[in-house]
């Protein structure tokens, strides 16, 4: 009992430390896949079913009924997205005359970022076990260059996400096991964009809030080789409440005078629900195969619409108001195993990823698109009750046009500038995770 009290603080302690260290970039839309390392080299193939160590807590709570006993995992994700933006209009005709140096492509609208992810599971008794976990489901940063051509549209957008898990896992016979669990997630958002052609003069949003969701699995040995699994999570809603601020500086003949203000601010934010389908094939004693399809309902997010107290700034009560129309996606995931020895096994995967973006409505802040995931990965056994997993995966993602108005002001009017040109993005992540069972 002993062990498993210390085993219990330690695990609470790491998820604080980890949590505290939380930054995000995006994946398709702005969902994170990267909730650990050891699925990492499978291109997250076979999630719901695969139950090899305490991250199947997010993926499907029913797989701590095969965990022995105790068990905690501790994963570092380091994801690098790159996000390039070509204009075909960088100089655009305005109302007033285009300056040498007050446009450009905006730079790599990515960079390196951290997802860190813990579990801990322990078994109450043969029927139960219950599971807590710290994680980052979502997140996404894009930050151009203050000179950006886009800049009307978008320079920041930032969106970072924690989220606090409490899960039970239920032995209904020895070949089927069902779980649920509960989330409180914390949401925290900034938005920046131009206010004129003046480096430097933007509006800002920012703010917070927490939201509360759930989650089913279940989890069936349907033969002595092959394992079938499905989970849901719910749809989460942040009702994001914070503030948006305008500021520039007096820069003639662009503006006439220094802006200051700032007012209480308010945007909806709807999380998609996601369902899983999962399946895992022990070939041999060698080889093992997995398999993932995915659904997310990304058409709860139809539009960005921040609202303001009515003010001369912002008359009608709107500060922002942005059709984005996403669609549903589906994700399809293959995976194999190959065990070499008792303490070395390899990790090779392939999925396709759709992107909820349609080409109509994309934007600065998200340029996602389809994309290819080609994975592999090592896990060594460092004794009969601790592993280490390495990972890596690049994401191939198809090009992508914009072809969208920016709403911007010059010398305090409204200016609608067209903004055309294409993106070349690409993703590369690389995993550490260390598992241990007591």
């Amino acid at each position: 009992m002993k062990v498993r009290l210390k085993a219990i603080a330690a695990a609470i302690g790491a998820m604080g430390a980890v949590a505290l260290g939380a930054n995000q970039a995006n994946a398709a839309g702005f969902q994170l896949l990267e909730q650990n390392a050891s699925a990492l080299g499978n291109a997250y193939s076979g999630t719901a079913a695969s139950a090899e160590d305490a991250t199947t807590i997010f993926f499907n709570p029913a797989g701590m009924s095969l965990l022995p006993g105790t068990s905690a995992a501790i994963s570092l994700d380091f994801v690098r997205p790159s996000a390039e933006f070509t204009a075909l209009n960088p100089n655009p005709a305005l109302a007033y005359p285009p300056v040498t140096g007050f446009f450009d492509n905006g730079g790599d609208a990515g960079d390196w970022a951290l997802v860190p992810a813990v579990y801990f599971s322990y078994r109450v008794n043969p029927k139960w076990d219950v599971g807590f976990s710290i994680n980052a489901p979502f997140g996404l940063k894009t930050e151009y260059t203050p000179s950006f051509v886009g800049r009307f549209q978008g320079l920041k957008s930032e969106l970072q996400t924690i989220a606090l898990g409490a899960s039970a896992s239920y032995r209904i016979t020895d070949t089927v096991s069902v779980g649920f669990g509960v989330t409180a997630q914390n949401a925290d958002a900034e938005l920046t964009s131009a206010l004129t052609p003046v480096p430097g003069s933007q509006s800002k949003l920012e703010g917070d809030d927490w939201g509360y969701g759930w989650n089913i699995g279940i989890l069936a040995q349907v033969t002595p080789s092959t394992r079938l699994g499905a989970s849901y999570r719910s749809e989460i809603e942040h009702e994001i409440s914070g503030t948006i601020s305008l500021s520039s500086a007096a820069f003639p003949p662009f503006v006439p005078a220094p802006i200051a203000f700032a007012t209480p601010a308010n945007a909806d934010v709807k999380l998609p629900a996601i369902f899983t389908m999962s399946a895992t094939h022990q070939i041999n004693d060698r080889w093992e195969l997995l398999a993932d399809i995915a659904w997310t309902d990304w058409s709860v997010f139809d539009r960005l619409l921040v609202t303001v107290p009515p003010s001369p700034v912002f008359p009608t009560g709107v500060a922002q108001n942005i059709p984005e129309n996403w669609d549903d996606t589906w994700r399809f995931a293959v995976g194999a195993n190959y065990r070499y020895s008792d303490s070395l096994k390899f990790r090779f995967g392939l999925a396709y990823d759709e992107s909820p973006v349609p080409d109509q409505f994309r934007t600065v802040r998200i340029p996602d698109n389809d994309r290819t995931w080609v994975a592999l990965g090592v896990q060594l056994k460092l004794s009969a009750k601790d592993a280490l997993d390495i990972g890596y995966a690049h994401l191939f993602i198809d090009d992508s046009s914009l072809n969208q108005p920016a709403l911007g002001t010059v010398a305090g009017a409204a200016a609608a500038i067209p903004l055309s040109g294409n993106y070349e993005n690409s993703v590369d992540i690389v995993g550490f995770q260390y598992s241990r069972s007591f």
